[in-house]
């Protein structure tokens, strides 16, 4: 708790066992060639709402044990925001840039989110793993940063050029949780193998719909401008009774 509140991440060996990272690595790759909803870049394959479509993913989404992670770490109650299938093709040699996730969604009034990024596959270095600036959760109001553009989030906040960066390589079943407004990056995939990663995407429960910007999961649902979010659609987790229990003690 104390090492999210001052880094904004964690990182959590073995949250699911390997055979069921295979399974749900296996029903990823078979999503990618089924659902609409995806979006195929030069940095990434991104596919949105699988638990909306693919009942083995859903189960991984809806986990209540990293729900119950993260509610802890986030000190309030919480929903889904959404999830989203991230693969990095086998050699694409692009990196996700540095990058805050909370000025892409439409959210007013939100005191915490959080991403629980769910390794399928192993992630070594070479493979995609993340890359953290660790405290730059404080940073707040600032725009979309560009994923493509090494320089952008260093025009933005040039004092998160001489922050320390922490990379963390990931087993399949690890973990890491961070916070929506913490700066983070992806390296490229430069090996044979695709990079599969499941995020889960957890947000105040009580937050309200914002003026802007688009989006793809809200856009589609003809909401109002402060309407809160639909819990069929953004469900709500239940709040933990006593402390999480992860496999293994988080470290960072």
């Amino acid at each position: 708790m104390s090492a999210y509140r001052r880094d904004g991440f964690v990182h959590l060996p073995g949250v699911i066992s390997r055979a069921d990272a295979a399974r749900f690595a296996e029903a990823a790759l078979a999503a990618r060639s089924t659902v609409r909803d995806h979006h195929n870049g030069t940095i990434f394959t991104q596919l949105l709402q699988l638990w909306r479509h693919d009942e083995t993913l859903r189960e991984l989404t809806l986990n209540p044990d990293l729900a119950a992670i993260a509610a802890r770490l986030a000190g309030i109650p919480l929903r889904l925001w959404h999830d989203q299938l991230l693969i990095k093709e086998p050699r694409n040699g692009a990196s996700t840039e540095f990058h805050q996730d909370q000025p892409y969604w439409p959210h007013a009034g939100s005191r915490h989110a959080l991403s629980a990024w769910v390794a399928l596959v192993d992630v070594p270095v070479d493979r995609g793993c993340m890359t953290f600036i660790p405290g730059s959760q404080h940073l707040d109001g600032l725009r979309p940063q560009d994923l493509s553009n090494h320089a952008d989030m260093f025009t933005v906040a040039p004092e998160l050029l001489w922050e320390r960066r922490i990379t963390v390589p990931l087993r399949a079943g690890d973990c890491t949780l961070h916070n929506s407004r913490l700066a983070h990056s992806a390296t490229p995939n430069l090996t044979g193998d695709p990079r599969i990663a499941h995020v889960i995407i957890y947000a105040d429960a009580d937050l309200t719909l914002a003026a802007g910007p688009a989006h793809p999961v809200t856009d589609p649902l003809g909401l109002t401008v402060g309407d809160p979010l639909p819990d069929e659609h953004f469900p709500r987790f239940a709040e933990p009774a006593d402390e999480p229990r992860p496999r293994t003690t988080p470290t960072t």
